[in-house]
């Protein structure tokens, strides 16, 4: 009887995760569009299509993702926990989808064109898909140079303050000082100094990067139990042993804490970039967007950016989760 009360319980959380979605799709296909607004078809991998159309085909697709995620989550308990907890923020998802597409796009109840509902930030994405992957590609290829010169730089300049009393009466004070120096008051220097300005906006997010990533793993080494040190030194381990199989592993919680904050240091520096200098990404979009008053496009880019963002974001966790796997059962 517990069983069937439980199966069913699930049953219902997958009904209802799916139910905001559907009921959102069914409004934006049987509520007449009564704002004068008229969504060109357009053509994309062959098919011809418009934007309620394409909003509708995104929101089943959703549907149909948490339907196959409720049948694979139901064979471990675990998921099938995490699935029913996030059950009433999917639906009440769906229904805000809901309202947002009934008064921003059918009535345009909403202040225009300032709130276009999703119907018409998906005009964005049917007319201008390529230029949008474009500008996403650019983003993404400049965060990458940024954030991985950032993080190496930073930890190698703890590890070094951490370590060594020499490198940390130098450097703790101009890590200190320029700790608390926002990276975009550079971008004058970066683009005097820089060759392009590519250059520049990869040297101000690697900058929005170090400080945060050096103290922490220097906090991290300095940290380190005296009494893992003498252990090492009864094992036979010499200064190197120490420092990369002692101090360095001590550390790894620290590194990951500095390297999962200053992600969104480097992705807030790297759109002010893009809105002060570059030829592409999606700041560029946003800023040439914002001047001919298309502000479903403004939308569509910070959507975007909200999706890479996430992204980016899990997969740091999944590394962190895989790298430091010892901590599972003791830390909560």
């Amino acid at each position: 009887m517990e069983f069937e009360k439980k199966n069913g319980n699930y049953f219902l959380s997958v009904l209802l995760t799916i139910l905001g979605f559907l009921l959102a799709a069914f409004l934006n296909a049987a509520v007449p569009q009564k704002a004068d607004v008229v969504f060109k078809p357009h053509e994309i991998f062959g098919i011809t299509t418009d934007s309620n159309i394409a909003y509708r085909f995104v929101l089943v697709l959703l549907s149909l993702y948490y339907l196959i995620l409720g049948i694979v989550s139901a064979r471990s308990e675990e998921k099938k926990n995490k699935y029913i907890h996030a059950t009433k923020f999917r639906f009440v998802m769906g229904l805000l989808l809901f309202l947002w597409d009934l008064l921003g796009t059918k009535l345009q109840v909403l202040p225009q064109p300032f709130f276009p509902g999703p119907a018409g930030i998906m005009e964005a994405f049917v007319a201008e898909s390529d230029y949008i992957l474009e500008n996403t590609l650019y983003s993404l290829r400049l965060y990458i140079c940024g954030f991985s010169i950032g993080v190496v730089t930073g930890i190698l300049t703890g590890i070094l303050v951490g370590w060594f009393p020499r490198v940390r009466y130098w450097l703790s004070p101009v890590m200190n000082v320029l700790g608390v120096i926002p990276a975009v008051a550079w971008m004058p220097f970066a683009l005097t100094i820089m060759p392009n300005p590519f250059s520049a906006a990869v040297f101000l997010i690697a900058v929005s990067v170090w400080g945060l990533v050096a103290t922490l793993t220097a906090t991290g080494v300095q940290s380190t139990p005296k009494t893992q040190f003498e252990a090492g030194r009864v094992l036979g381990g010499n200064e190197r042993y120490l420092v990369f199989h002692v101090a360095i592993p001590h550390a790894l919680p620290q590194i990951f804490t500095g390297i999962t904050t200053s992600n969104g240091y480097a992705f807030t520096t790297l759109v002010m970039a893009e809105m002060m200098g570059q030829p592409g990404g999606l700041g560029y979009y946003i800023n040439a967007s914002k001047v001919w008053s298309a502000y479903y496009k403004v939308f569509a880019a910070i959507i975007v950016m909200a999706i890479l963002f996430s992204v980016i974001t899990r997969l740091i966790e999944m590394l962190q989760k895989r790298v430091l796997c010892w901590q599972k059962g003791v830390v909560k």
